[in-house]
């Protein structure tokens, strides 16, 4: 710092002024300086994004897939269930309907030998 007492008073003005204007020159903002691989990094960041973002759609995709895949899946066991007991049932009246004219034609035969007995 400079010594200012003997100064006079346009002395002291000029270099509180010099000063400040120092100070404010300190504050300016400089010209920022232009980066050479500003465009390109911004170009790999946009394909980066895309990446991740194709990545995330495929993800999504798959668990969408998978979810309908398990849920075809879960269709697909209820319907051969119920085709399952449908044939069960068919089988069974097949069954019964065999064995009851089987009863039928036992009680027509009694019925033949019974009147051929009679006679």
């Amino acid at each position: 710092m400079k010594d200012l007492k003997g100064a006079r008073l346009t002395d002291r003005l000029s270099a509180a002024a010099a000063a400040k204007a120092s100070l404010l020159e300190k504050l300016r903002p400089k010209a920022a300086a232009t980066d050479p691989l500003f465009a390109e990094r911004g170009a790999m960041r946009q394909a980066e994004l895309k990446a991740v973002r194709e990545a995330r759609a495929n993800e999504k995709q798959a668990a969408v897939q998978a979810k309908s895949d398990a849920e075809a899946a879960v269709q697909a066991a209820v319907v051969a269930e119920e085709e399952q007991a449908l044939t069960e049932k068919r089988d069974a009246r097949k069954e019964r309907k065999q064995l009851t004219k089987a009863e039928g034609q036992a009680k027509r035969d009694a019925r033949y030998a019974a009147r051929k007995a009679r006679r």
